[in-house]
């Protein structure tokens, strides 16, 4: 049983507190993390935004979303209760910090006490928000801000915000995060790694064949769709949380797990990186984009419907072939796709071994396969190792895969932590190593923004695909030109 201790006392500014994040992520977190034990009594959470509200309307909006968001039989009126007297709602603007005297008022005399300022807002505000807090004399020795993805749409923005940011809060002080890094199965990348003997001499070339990782959704982009038009799948899914499961899987061993140590050897795989650009584009990249098909039955509409009928040619779906520069990982790629309106909702990491070097077994008559490693992110995180077994039996010799499966949730009897439960556990903790550096953002911009111009230069265009489908048929060819296939989808 996880062992849950609470947090020193703490004020946890979001602005943003009235948007989708703050009442579909973040609140719904710190009410189980409350619900836990883990807040104390006379800690606070305030919610910042431009809306003229009054807390007792904000609490309802609160409430509504809680009764949505979470399971009927997690939501309990004494838990919410509790939670409600730690709520309060301040108007700020962050484009005109000096009308902010609500949010100082509140949090004068608290100086003493850890102070978050969590920003669930566009990237655009990141930089004057951090302004207002230190113009206000709201940056404390404890205060610490968090940045939520997309940190800019490219190098130089990001590079641009990181700057602003930094001119306010020390390094040590920004936490930039990818939820992506709160899963308990990407943690446990780490302790399957180095805690393990058994794998550690064989996580490299010569024992590895390649490496997959899918990260598939079966939603469209919704009511986001106008943002999205402008991002696209690779700056929303591949620059930050596609690429720092690349690290934690292709990294060296760290000489602790001090934060620094755990993201310096994350920053060297970023930099091992083979370059994509528009030499190598179209080898190495696919874009699609959905269009109207059927998803577990019912039909839905494809991505020009959902602009309201106007043309783009932003990818929905973009499969990647990266190879990393180094000795551990020469000749073995690492696969990669991601899209929306695929089949399912479904994550995972495929580690393939290479194929026996002299197989007993004719293949004739037996269908050998390599052993797999398959690392579950979602549905059903847990780590599923495929190896060759005889079928039990008399007479005949008859091979078949069978899977020694972990599923985290089974073995240890306990509802998992949300990723942003985690998180945000983290960094009232102080503790910054489920979280990216500067030097770790602006490096995957680097590379991201390659295959960008490398896309525009040659004028790639996107393939169309059936909503409920894996994806564009480049995608498939993408491995068959190298004599493999996609890990068969469950």
């Amino acid at each position: 049983m996880a062992n849950f201790v609470p947090a020193d006392d703490f004020d946890l500014v979001i602005f943003g507190g009235t948007g989708d994040l703050a009442l579909r992520k973040l609140i719904p977190a710190l009410y189980h993390r409350a619900r836990d034990g883990q807040i104390t009594t006379s800690s606070r959470i305030i919610a910042a935004s431009r809306g003229d509200l009054d807390r007792d309307t904000y609490l309802a909006r609160v409430e509504e979303a809680l009764r949505t968001h979470l399971r009927e039989d997690d939501f309990q009126e004494e838990h919410w209760h509790a939670l409600r007297e730690r709520i309060h709602y301040a108007q700020a603007d962050a484009m005109s910090p000096d009308h902010w005297g609500a949010l100082c008022d509140l949090l004068a005399g608290h100086e003493d006490r850890v102070r978050v300022a969590y920003l669930a807002t566009a990237p655009r505000f990141f930089g004057p928000i951090a302004q207002g807090l230190s113009t206000n004399g709201l940056v404390t020795e404890q205060s610490r801000i968090v940045l939520e993805k997309p940190l800019g749409r490219d190098y130089e923005s990001a590079r641009e915000i990181n700057e602003q940011v930094g001119k306010c809060f020390a390094e040590n002080r920004v936490y930039r995060i990818d939820h992506y890094l709160g899963k308990e199965t990407v943690q446990n990348l780490l302790a399957l790694r180095f805690a393990n003997s058994l794998f550690e001499p064989l996580w490299k070339r010569g024992a590895i064949d390649h490496v997959q990782i899918t990260v598939a959704e079966d939603l469209g982009v919704g009511g986001r769709s106008e943002f999205y038009d402008r991002i696209g799948a690779l700056r929303d899914m591949v620059q930050n949380h596609m690429l720092q499961l690349v690290c934690l899987v292709a990294m060296e061993p760290p000489s602790s797990l001090h934060h620094d140590a755990v993201r310096n050897e994350k920053i060297k795989v970023l930099h091992a990186l083979h370059p994509i650009t528009e030499n190598n584009v179209r080898n190495m990249t696919v874009r699609g984009q959905y269009k109207a098909g059927a998803i577990k039955g019912e039909t839905v509409p494809g991505y020009l419907d959902e602009l309201g009928g106007n043309k783009s040619t932003t990818e929905t779906f973009v499969a990647l072939k990266l190879e990393i520069d180094n000795w551990r990982w020469s000749n073995v790629p690492f696969y990669l796709r991601t899209g929306k309106r695929l089949n399912a909702k479904h994550s995972e990491i495929v580690v393939q071994f290479q194929d026996v070097p002299h197989s007993i077994f004719p293949e004739q008559e037996f269908n050998v396969q390599p052993n797999r490693l398959i690392i579950r992110l979602q549905p059903d995180e847990g780590v599923e190792l495929s190896l060759m077994a005889k079928e039990p039996g008399p007479g005949g010799f008859d091979l078949r895969p069978v899977a020694l499966d972990l599923s985290f949730e089974e073995t240890f009897g306990i509802r998992y932590p949300d990723a942003y439960e985690r998180l945000l556990m983290e960094v009232l903790r102080g503790n910054p190593a489920l979280f990216m550096r500067r030097d770790e953002v602006e490096a995957a911009w680097q590379w991201a923004d390659s295959i960008i111009e490398g896309w525009s230069s040659t004028k790639q265009k996107v393939e169309s695909y059936v909503a409920g489908s894996w994806g564009p048929s480049g995608s498939s060819l993408l491995l068959d030109r190298d004599g493999r296939s996609w890990q068969p989808e469950s």
